[in-house]
């Protein structure tokens, strides 16, 4: 589904990605895993198409997102749904509201379709109930809930992470990474998930991708990652580095 050839940016003079070559096939979801200012979040952006590369393409069923302009660019970010790092709740809406927001702004559903919409994706994150509370009056896990309710309730086809169990706790993490995956298995979206959460992401994920000075190190299953015999990729996985990562 999407695929990603000789990609560069930079910015300011600042090489961020140079080469990335990537492939995510439709219904899998891929980790998108290294070190913090690898360049993870940008790429994320570049194949949502909210920024231009300098450099490569990315095709999406065979499309080139980079060169699309006006509507049929409009288009396609239709068919993608993005997860937050923060979760961009709005503060002053409630938990149903902040879910009904994309609903409200880019359908012509009427009320009642809305409401019905929105309470059958609370249901599938284990929310109901907490409907009329504030993004205040719930916990993180919850807010992080909420922000894939408000996700999902679009039917995206794809659906993009970034750093959803930042700021939880383990557990929480971890039940945050369960429900991502089993919404993944009954909605078959495809997914790219870019995480610290090294290796408890392995066992969620179908693919994992290491970015690492500016391109993919490996891309592999997440047996093969954790196999590899890469001193980078070991070290990274096993959380052995006190200093800057050193290719020789």
């Amino acid at each position: 589904m999407i695929k990603v050839i000789d990609l560069y940016k930079s910015f300011n003079g600042r090489k961020v990605l140079q080469g990335i070559n990537l492939e995510v096939e439709k219904g899998q979801i891929l980790a998108l895993i290294g070190g913090s200012g690898t360049g993870k979040s940008v790429l994320l952006k570049l194949v949502i198409g909210l920024i231009k590369p300098d450099e490569g393409k990315i095709l999406l069923d065979n499309q080139d997102i980079s060169r699309l302009r006006g509507k049929s660019l409009k288009q396609l970010k239709e068919r993608f749904g993005v997860v937050f790092q923060g979760g961009a709740l709005f503060d002053s809406l409630t938990v149903f509201e902040n879910v009904a927001f994309p609903l409200e702004e880019k359908t012509k559903m009427k009320a009642s379709q809305i409401r019905n919409a929105v309470f059958h994706e609370l249901a599938r994150v284990g929310l109901t109930g907490e409907e009329n509370k504030y993004p205040a009056q719930i916990s993180g896990g919850m807010r992080k809930r909420v922000a894939l309710a408000r996700c999902l309730v679009m039917h995206p086809e794809i659906v993009l992470f970034d750093e959803p169990t930042t700021g939880l706790d383990p557990l929480i993490g971890k039940a945050v990474h369960n429900l991502i995956r089993t919404c993944q298995k009954n909605l078959n979206f495809t997914a790219i998930i870019v995480t610290h959460e090294v290796p408890e992401i392995f066992s969620m994920v179908d693919r994992v991708a290491m970015l690492y000075d500016g391109k993919i190190l490996a891309a592999g299953t997440p047996e093969e990652i954790k196999g590899s015999k890469d001193p980078v990729i070991h070290q990274f996985i096993h959380a052995e580095l006190e200093g800057p990562i050193v290719i020789k």
